[in-house]
Parts: C-alpha cells; structure tokens; sequence
C-alpha cells in the first residue's frame, strides 16, 4: 500500500482528508531513522466534532447487519484479515520502526502478536464463547440465556506498541459483532490508520471499523462528542493512568462502561536461590525493550541480600550485551522526566551501576540502572516509562510483598526462583495481573487474559476474556 500525502481519515470507507486546518505535522525525527526505510507522509488529518459524529453514525448505520452476520463469515474474513497482515509484514514492520523510532526486534514482536491475536479471533467467532447458555429450568419454564453485542465502540491505542495494540483496541469488539472506531495515537497514526485500512482491504463491510485521530488541543472535543453519542456503548483504552482516569470518570457519567489497561510500576523480585544469569537476561529484556516504553516493563527489582551483590554485578556487566540498540524515547519530553527522575534519586541517595553518560541529544537517554531504591524517591512510586530500572535489596521476600503492597498499581510482576511451589505460593500473593515465574515480566499471548489491578485498570484484554467484554447477556424465559 502506498502511503497517501496526507494520512487521512477513514470514515465509512472513504478517506477524509478536510478540515485542512485540523491537520498537524508527523513526529518522526530524520536523523534516527534508517534512510533506506520508505519514506512517510508528513502531514496527519486531524478530526473535528463533525468527522467524529460522521464516524459513530457510519458505525451505527453498519452495526444491525454487521451482528447479524454469521459467525462462519465473521470467521472467514478474520482468517483473511490475518493473511493479509502477514503479507504485509515487512511494509507496516518499516511504518512502525519510523514512526516510534523502535528495533527491528520490537517490530517483529508487535507483528507476530498482531497475526496470532486476530488468528485466535478467527477460532472464537464459531465457539461456544458466544452462544450463550440454557440453564436449568422448572418443569413449565425454559430460560435461554443469548450474547448479544453491544453497539459502536470506541477504541483508543496507544503509540508504544502500535500495531498489536491498535489491534486490539478493536479486534475483539468486531469479532463479538460489535462495530468499532480506531482512535488512533497522534505520535503513531500512520500505524493505526494501516490498521483500519486493512479490515477495508480484508473486505470488512462498510463503517465496520472506522478510524480518526486528532490534534492534542481537539482530544477532549472529539473524546466527549463520541463517548456522549447514544450509539457508541462501551469504550477500551490503552494508556497513562491519569488519561485513564479522565477516560472513565468521563464515560461514566455518560453511564458507558469501559475496559482501561493502564501504567504499571512493575517489579522483579530475585530470591535467593534463583539462576542469576537467567534472571540478570530477563531482567533487562523487561526493563529495556522498546526502551522501557511498556506498560509491563520491569520498573524495579526487588533482589534478596545474600545474592543482592552478584546480580548487580551481573546487570552491570551484561547491559549492552542484552539490548544493545536502547538509546531514544518517543519525544523529549520522556527524556526531561525521565531525567528528572534520576535526578531526585540521585539526590536521595541512589547511585548509577554503571555511570552512563545522558546524553544531550534530543530524545536520547541509554538505559540506566540505579542502586539504592527507597519509598521516599519520585521513582519509589512513580512509573517510569523509560530505559530506566531500579534496584532494591530486600531481606527476604516478605519484605519484597510488603513493598509491592505500598505500589498503587498492580499490572505485571516477575519472581525468580529454583523452587516453583514457593514461588507459586508468593505469586498469589501478589495484587497484579500476571506474575512471570523466572520469565520477563513483559509478557502476552493471545490465548491469555491481559489487564491489571488498582491504578493499573480493570477488565481484560485476550483471548476469549476479551471477546466477552464486548457483550452482554439477554435472558428469555419460555412459559408453558
């Protein structure tokens, strides 16, 4: 697919490209980007309340049909949804490496996640997962419980993982018979608008899936204009905790329910009988990937005293070695806080393993390790979002729960351990989502529930956990 001019919207299988002075300038920085990738537009079109109203009512006039559509036709088109993707692998792998200014190896992830995703929502279109259930009943009554979709949706995707995540934000909607709108993000809406365009390509009926973005100033009028429409019933969203926390207050006072995967400060705790060297790999695969710009990555690694020296020593001695091509974040404003952050440690005590040199390049911050962790540091409860990871010794691992306690999010953790049964007994101990057990703690699979506790959001992502967030049940009652 050639890249348009101007990366339009896509309302009702037209592309949009008015009002002209809603359009905003791309993000990508020339100089970190590989010349030989193709190059992209320049120019994004931004919606306004009237492209946001046209996209919902294009949803609306789409969705009667659209969950009346067998579940052998909504099979066939995600099977050819996942055939073209994976055709078009090497095109939206350059798109996302330019855009978010990522390594080919987090490109391949989002690819191979994105395929599998929708390969598993190919499979539960015709399972049991949405044929609801006939309960028992009396000798003169029969109840019949039906899933029925629930309406238009709106999906916002975050830019850190643009393809899978902009899959998701709609994916499942679509497969329970729902229709959706793809809110894309405006630091990767080249990404997002591939994404609305394939369901088009793959033959997805007309407003089946429609997709805008906005300038930032426009993101409160457009967010309000859709989640106040009668049509649009539910909203999913990816991203910060506070944006998060405006998403839901807003749709709740519209009485619209919402499914929010949100920030997490996400710990690694090493005990003392753990593989260190499988721990130290881990550890910095969690915490640098993508440059730390996951929801999941390692925050902080809770390590045991008796072997607190050796895995430091073991982090310090293997960081270039694990991830060697960490070295931007998305925009300068994650460098300044990020910086900001290491400052306020540093001041309190907390000491660099390793000592890189922050670079004064836009956008540019290595990954860093800081020793010497506590509660009373901005990083101690902040999230970091960044190539940026935390150690803290610990005496045992009542300690370490007793710290993570303190945290008020609860997405991902990781422990490190030879003895499974313990380490299953402190797992379930943990207030988070999914605990890694001698695994990174960024970590998703299409056949699993994603999603976290307290500040890190509610409901799940996956598999057929996913699939059922968008509908609801209907019970009929037959009397004799």
């Amino acid at each position: 697919m050639a890249e348009p001019k101007v990366i339009p919207l896509l309302i009702d299988s037209q592309f949009v490209v008015e009002p002209i002075a809603y359009r905003y300038p791309a993000n990508v920085v020339p100089s970190l980007i590989d010349q030989s990738l193709p190059t992209l537009s320049d120019s994004i079109q931004g919606a306004d309340k009237a492209a946001c109203l046209a996209a919902v009512e294009s949803c609306a006039r789409a969705f009667p049909a659209w969950a009346a559509t067998s579940p052998f036709e909504k099979r066939r088109l995600f099977l050819k949804l996942s055939q073209l993707l994976r055709s078009k692998g090497e095109e939206i792998r350059g798109i996302v490496e330019q855009e978010i200014s990522c390594s080919r190896l987090w490109s391949y992830i989002n690819l191979e996640d994105s395929i599998g995703l929708i390969d598993e929502l190919a499979a539960l279109t015709t399972s049991d997962k949405l044929g609801g259930s006939i309960p028992m009943g009396t000798e003169k009554s029969t109840a019949l419980v039906f899933m029925e979709p629930l309406g238009v949706i709106l999906g916002i995707a975050p830019w850190n993982a643009p393809l899978i995540l902009g899959i998701r934000s709609v994916a499942a909607a679509v497969a329970a018979g729902n229709t959706a709108i793809l809110k894309g993000s405006e630091l990767s809406p080249r990404t997002h608008f591939f994404i609305a365009n394939l369901f088009l390509e793959a033959g997805f009926p007309r407003g089946v899936v429609n997709f805008i973005t906005h300038r930032a100033e426009n993101a409160v009028e457009c967010f309000d204009t859709i989640i106040n429409h009668t049509a649009v019933r539910k909203c999913n969203f990816t991203g910060s905790t506070a944006v998060g926390r405006s998403v839901a207050s807003k749709a709740g006072a519209a009485l619209k329910p919402v499914l929010l995967e949100l920030g997490g400060k996400n710990f690694a705790v090493v005990l003392g009988d753990a593989d260190l060297d499988k721990a130290c790999q881990k550890i910095l695969e969690g915490a640098f990937l993508n440059n730390g710009q996951i929801c999941m990555s390692t925050d902080t690694v809770l390590v045991v005293e008796s072997v607190a020296s050796d895995l430091k020593a073991k982090l310090a001695g293997n960081l270039s070695v694990v991830l060697p091509d960490v070295s931007h974040v998305i925009t300068d404003t994650s460098r300044v806080r990020l910086k900001r952050l290491l400052s306020d440690a540093q001041s309190k005590g907390g000491q660099l393993l390793g000592a890189p040199q922050i670079e004064s390049e836009e956008r540019s911050f290595p990954p860093t390790i800081i020793d010497a962790i506590t509660s009373n540091m901005d990083f101690g409860h902040l999230e970091a979002f960044g190539p940026l990871l935390g150690i803290r010794v610990v005496g045992n691992e009542q300690e370490a729960l007793q710290i993570m306690a303190e945290s008020t999010y609860g997405l991902s953790a990781a422990i490190f351990s030879r003895n499974h049964f313990q380490a299953l007994q402190l797992a379930r101990q943990m207030k988070v989502g999914a605990v890694h057990i001698n695994g990174a703690t960024v970590h998703d699979a299409p056949n699993l529930p994603h999603g976290g506790v307290g500040d890190s959001g509610f409901g799940r992502f996956g598999a057929h956990w996913g699939l059922i967030e968008f509908v609801q049940t209907k019970t009929i009652i037959i009397n004799e």
